[in-house]
């Protein structure tokens, strides 16, 4: 049997899915034992207490049916009345023609039914409240009212027990939740540091709560420490052999500098096209290494990269900017200002003009890159951000290859600062719209 549709009416957190796991069973042990209790116990002694009225009724009725008159037939009810504490009207004053009981009178219910069955010629039986129980018989003389006590028919407050089990399930269910939060407090707390370690944050976090939880916690602390200890043995790598090669390319753009211009212009530029690509490595390899969180005013930032790009002689321009202070944000500066310049330096690789824009939401910052060059086609761009791809015949080759990092680049600072690169369709330039989306 397939049960995938009561997934999506389940919740969907940690905590609200514990309390239900936690209240069901309580709650439906508490039906139970009510329902059960109710019907073997309050119907029972309620069944054996109206019965046994019934009989001092029936006894009653039948004494005042004897009786010759109205007057005999009054003075032997009340005799007997008396010592059964009834109290006793004949001919009645007013006649009601329907019973009567409260939506939650659930004994009244089996109060009605066993004096129905057991006294004969019973009228209307109101059970107007938990005190007082009125019912109307059929004697020759008359229709006679007798009034008494509403214990004397069913046990008394029956739904003490029902409010004390739920005041105590309630009770009970506080209490287990808040040992629940208690365990359930560790896995949230290594779901953050989790959560920020993916935004590139690394806090602090020390394991508790249950073992199981605790070898979860080690296992996370391993893996970051894993985790690093490859990323610094990757740039320390890639950092020795740029060292490395960058003596034999300066011996090389020295020997080269002694020859004859037209004859070393070629050479210099493959030199120089060795030395791109190898920055172009070292940038991926390092990352946002050596750039901390610090708290930057993303609107002055993206202004100052945009001057810069301006100062270089390059068409950058300033777009949508938010119209209010967004204030000090937690960013690493450099990695931001690498990813953007790589965006721009994109942009007029392939174009001729870029604009910059920000738009700042709740939960996130978006810098936009926009440029009025082919653009890159919508099947094309999730492998564009791809390491070492370069997608130049679907652009424009005649500006030169690249290493196909650019990109990637960004893509990788996105993700430590816990957000993505989205490409798109320019709407304004007609280009392609780069989005290095950011949480905030």
């Amino acid at each position: 049997m397939n049960f995938e549709w009561i997934k999506k009416y389940l919740p969907r957190s940690l905590y609200a899915r514990a309390f239900l796991i936690l209240i069901l069973p309580v709650l439906g042990l508490q039906l139970v034992i009510s329902v059960s209790f109710i019907q073997r116990h309050f119907e029972g002694v309620t069944k054996q207490m109206t019965a046994s009225i019934a009989l001092e009724l029936t006894f009653l009725a039948d004494q005042a049916s004897a009786a010759p008159d109205v007057d005999e037939a009054r003075a032997a009810a009340r005799a007997i009345a008396d010592p059964l504490q009834f109290v006793v009207e004949l001919p009645a004053s007013s006649v009601p023609a329907d019973d009567l009981r409260r939506f939650y009178d659930l004994s009244g219910k089996t109060v009605i039914e066993t004096l129905r069955e057991q006294v004969p010629n019973l009228g209307a039986v109101h059970l107007i409240d938990d005190r007082k129980v009125s019912l109307w018989i059929t004697v020759p003389q008359g229709i006679m009212q007798v009034d008494f006590d509403r214990v004397r028919l069913s046990a008394s407050n029956p739904h003490q027990l029902l409010v004390l089990m739920v005041v105590l399930g309630v009770f009970m269910t506080l209490i287990a939740f808040i040992f629940l939060r208690n365990q359930l407090r560790p896995i949230k707390r290594m779901a953050a540091a989790a959560a920020e370690y993916g935004k590139g944050r690394t806090v602090p976090y020390h394991p508790s709560g249950a073992t199981e939880v605790r070898a979860a916690g080690m296992a996370f602390l391993d893996m970051r420490a894993r985790i690093e200890r490859q990323t610094q043995a990757r740039t320390m790598m890639l950092s020795g052999v740029s060292h490395d090669l960058r003596t034999p390319l300066t011996r090389l753009r020295l020997g080269l500098s002694i020859l004859a211009d037209d004859e070393a212009e070629d050479l210099i530029r493959d030199v120089d096209e060795m030395q791109r690509l190898l920055d172009g490595f070292l940038d991926f390899a390092r990352g946002d290494a050596g750039d901390d969180l610090e708290l930057t005013d993303p609107i002055a930032l993206i202004t100052q990269i945009v001057e810069d790009a301006q100062r270089a002689g390059q068409a950058a321009h300033l777009g949508v900017m938010p119209s209010a202070d967004l204030g000090q944000v937690p960013l690493r500066p450099i990695a931001i200002r690498r990813a953007m310049e790589n965006l721009i330096g994109n942009a007029l690789r392939y174009g001729s003009e870029a604009v910059v824009s920000l738009t700042a939401g709740e939960r996130s910052l978006r810098f936009s890159v926009e440029d009025d060059g082919p653009g890159i086609p919508a099947q094309d761009r999730d492998e564009a951000m791809k390491p070492f791809t370069r997608l130049d015949p679907a652009r424009n080759q005649d500006l030169g290859s690249g290493v196909g990092l650019g990109l990637a680049i960004v893509a990788d600072i996105a993700r430590t600062h816990g957000g993505v690169l989205r490409l798109g369709e320019s709407d304004a330039l007609g280009g392609l719209r780069a989005d290095l989306v950011i949480a905030r």
